[in-house]
């Protein structure tokens, strides 16, 4: 016990102090390079005749990348864990890291994560985590899972057995957007488990303070909201009589450094220190209660366990999240398609829920159907899961999963093939299924779609009907409590499919405590709001011609924009209908199947200020390969890896696309390359960063320099197109060794 002291009171001390020379030596890792590494016969720096120019002698000396940060078989970068007490201690915010910040913060929402009312947590734990997700910069994965029904969730916790889970970036990224905070984990299970928590938490507090301050930095550093513990073996008297310090401690500290953030506690440890998981909060349990943000039970609980807690809880019934295995492994109420038995006891006696391991619907049931699957499990959880709402601008959507089994650039095809990016998926609307009230046969329902898209990989595909007794169907796609600038511009793009006169229009209603005014028109209901049809712009306003010089016109694969212009004053936006309506002098009953490709709301002033232009991109870390085979008729042509960086604001971007110009890429051999006048896309960044992998480009001739160009293109958060004359730009010029 004392030597695991001592090494755990030398790890706070190096936390605080910082290695000696001697330590910063022996305690090198091997895959943690120097920032900008150097190979024999290989330079880089910028070259002094022109910015953005980078030199290059071709080498294919071995250059290791660091197994942390990088697969070892694709060299992508990738999200990663903590396995070791020593490996958690050791860490500091490195180069390599920035791929793992997430973009996206933490979205305004209402009601608030502190409101009083019942929440759901959704935790995610598949196959052991980290499978096609930990790609930052996606992967060609088929038939991934995504979770998309976001406006149910208020928290999202990333599981794993490691011990310390770093959620992946695509994850916050996703989560945040829809204005759910997102945790990980730190678990610590059997012998082994035991050993560790006897290292930092029998000792002296600046031991269990060191633990607590790193997970702190690393939730702050990678923008991700704070920590499930969970303690999954028993206790030595002095490590369990640490524990709620410790607890107090990562929550004060936390609170202090991540706006909104939290810590909860797992069901497993008593006070006493032996593990028994109790199902319930109860008096063996609720010093760690008291002493963080919330509580996890476990999942073998009945009625009454509830009713007990309800005394124990006091005022934070919502701080007590109830676990509902979806698995149902156990003796549970409820679970898989029976979920909802569950959740109607947990809403019945006021509590939180925690729904572990939804992915069943993924996991144990035919990959083809996913979709329909997953639909079904929520829309049976529908009635007891409150939904919030978006509460900022702009707010912009392509109804994007975040894959695809192509890539679509507004209506223009990027590439083809299956992709999977997490942080690409856009904000979900809220899907169900509406039917008209009364007798009439009216309904309408919505499903995401890969078959279609006109931005990203997907879009919204509704289908309904119009019964001859009404003029018109509506869906509310998004509940929102925006208090809105004097003028908003609003964009609809859809396709009808079919030969259906339907006409399709966006809605909107409004309210706030005191009088509103949507441009002549005065609202006066405060509660309730007014449901106003807008008149759509056939003409975009000068100014703003720039940003949507396409308002009115037909678009390329048969999809049409819409736009509004609106003048408000004193207003609150509630929520965006789509309304479909009959063509006139119809009497019949009116189907029709539309496509939704993009949706926009945005301050119209905020696109008049200029646009800050991506600068000083950088090319680093350059690597070589030959080519698995070479022709004989002519030179091999080269296998090009880098990292591109740049400096921008991101608060102004939803991400980054990235082009080049002077290579192919080496997972589409049958692709045409693009011409003079069309860079080739290479992906998508969400970070001032983005690794290029295996680009193939010409070798350099005798006597010559081979070129290749790399653009930047900025996304602003309104989600128009930046002329490319304002991407950055960077140019490496390569040749063969003398």
């Amino acid at each position: 016990m004392e030597a695991s002291t001592v090494l755990t009171r030398a790890a706070a001390r190096r936390l605080r102090q910082g290695p000696s020379a001697a330590e910063a030596k022996a305690q090198k890792e091997p895959d943690r390079p120097p920032r900008r590494r150097r190979r024999p016969g290989s330079r880089i720096k910028e070259d002094r005749e022109a910015a953005g120019v980078f030199r290059e002698v071709v080498s294919f000396t071995p250059d290791p990348l660091p197994v942390r940060y990088y697969d070892k078989d694709t060299t992508e970068p990738v999200s990663f864990y903590f396995s070791s007490l020593e490996e958690l201690l050791a860490w500091m915010p490195h180069m390599e890291d920035g791929f793992n910040v997430a973009l996206e913060p933490l979205g305004c929402r209402q009601p608030p994560l502190s409101s009083r009312r019942p929440r759901t947590l959704l935790c995610h734990d598949m196959m052991g985590g980290y499978l096609e997700d930990r790609f930052i910069q996606g992967s060609a994965v088929q038939n991934p899972y995504s979770f998309y029904h976001w406006q149910y969730i208020d928290i999202f916790v990333y599981f794993s057995h490691h011990m310390v889970t770093i959620p992946p970036v695509g994850w916050t990224n996703a989560a945040h957007r829809h204005g759910v905070c997102v945790l990980g984990t730190f678990i610590t299970e059997w012998d082994d488990g035991a050993r560790l928590c006897e290292a930092f938490l029998s000792g002296e507090e600046r031991s269990y303070q060191a633990v607590a301050d790193q997970l702190v930095q690393i939730a702050q550093f990678f923008h991700f909201d704070g920590w499930l513990i969970n303690i999954e073996n028993s206790l030595s008297l002095a490590a369990v009589r640490n524990m709620p310090p410790f607890l107090r401690y990562l929550t004060t500290q936390l609170h202090r450094q991540v706006p909104g953030g939290l810590v909860l506690w797992y069901d497993s440890v008593m006070q006493n220190g032996k593990l028994r998981w109790q199902d319930e909060l109860n008096e063996h349990n609720r010093v760690f209660f008291d002493s963080c943000d919330g509580f996890f039970t476990n999942y073998n609980w009945r009625e009454e366990h509830l009713e007990r807690m309800l005394g124990q809880a006091g005022e934070r019934l919502a701080d007590v999240y109830v676990g509902v295995d979806v698995f149902a492994r156990g003796n549970v109420v409820g679970g898989r398609f029976d979920t909802d038995k569950s959740l109607e006891l947990i809403r019945k006696h006021g509590f939180s829920a925690a729904l572990f391991a939804p992915g069943w619907v993924y996991e144990c049931l035919e990959k083809s159907d996913f979709f329909q699957n997953q639909d079904k499990f929520w829309s049976l959880l529908q009635r007891f899961l409150p939904t919030h709402s978006i509460c900022s601008l702009p707010f912009v959507t392509s109804f994007c999963l975040g894959m695809g089994t192509r890539r679509v650039c507004y209506g223009q095809e990027q590439a083809v093939g299956p992709w999977y990016h997490p942080s690409a998926q856009e904000t979900q609307p809220l899907f169900g299924e509406h039917t008209l009230p009364g007798a009439g046969r009216g309904w309408l329902k919505m499903h995401c779609c890969l078959a279609d898209a006109w931005h990203g990989g997907s879009s919204l595909l509704l289908r309904g009907v119009i019964p001859p007794e009404v003029g018109n169907v509506a869906v509310r796609l998004f509940s929102l409590q925006i208090p809105v600038p004097p003028r908003i511009f609003l964009s609809l793009v859809y396709k009808l499919e079919g030969s259906s006169d339907v006409s399709v229009a966006l809605e909107l209603t409004t309210g706030d405590a005191g009088t509103c005014h949507v441009g002549s028109i005065s609202v006066l209901s405060a509660e309730a709001g007014s449901r106003q049809s807008l008149r759509p712009l056939q003409v975009p306003p000068a100014k703003l011609a720039r940003w949507a010089g396409r308002c009115g016109q037909p678009l390329s694969g048969g999809w049409i924009q819409r736009c509004y212009e609106v003048s408000l004053r004193r207003c609150l936006l509630r929520d965006l209908f789509v309304s479909f309506s009959r063509p006139p002098g119809s009497r019949e009953e009116e189907s029709f199947t539309c496509r939704l490709g993009e949706i926009q709301v945005v301050d119209a002033d905020s696109l008049l200020a200029p646009l800050p232009q991506v600068q000083d991109v950088a090319v680093s870390q350059v690597r070589w390969q030959r080519p698995p085979s070479e022709p004989q008729s002519r030179p091999a042509p080269l296998r090009l890896s880098c990292i591109l960086h740049w400096s921008y604001l991101l608060l102004q971007v939803r991400c980054f696309r990235v082009h080049c110009w002077g290579g192919t890429r080496s997972d589409s051999p049958s692709r045409e390359p693009p011409g003079p006048e069309k860079p080739m896309f290479l992906g998508l960044a969400f970070a001032n960063q983005y690794r290029v992998v295996d680009l193939v480009v010409e070798a350099a001739g005798p006597g010559r320099d081979g070129r290749v160009e790399f653009l930047v293109e900025p996304v602003p958060r309104e989600g128009f197109l930046v002329p490319q004359a304002e991407w950055g730009r960077a140019a490496l010029l390569y040749s063969a060794p003398a």
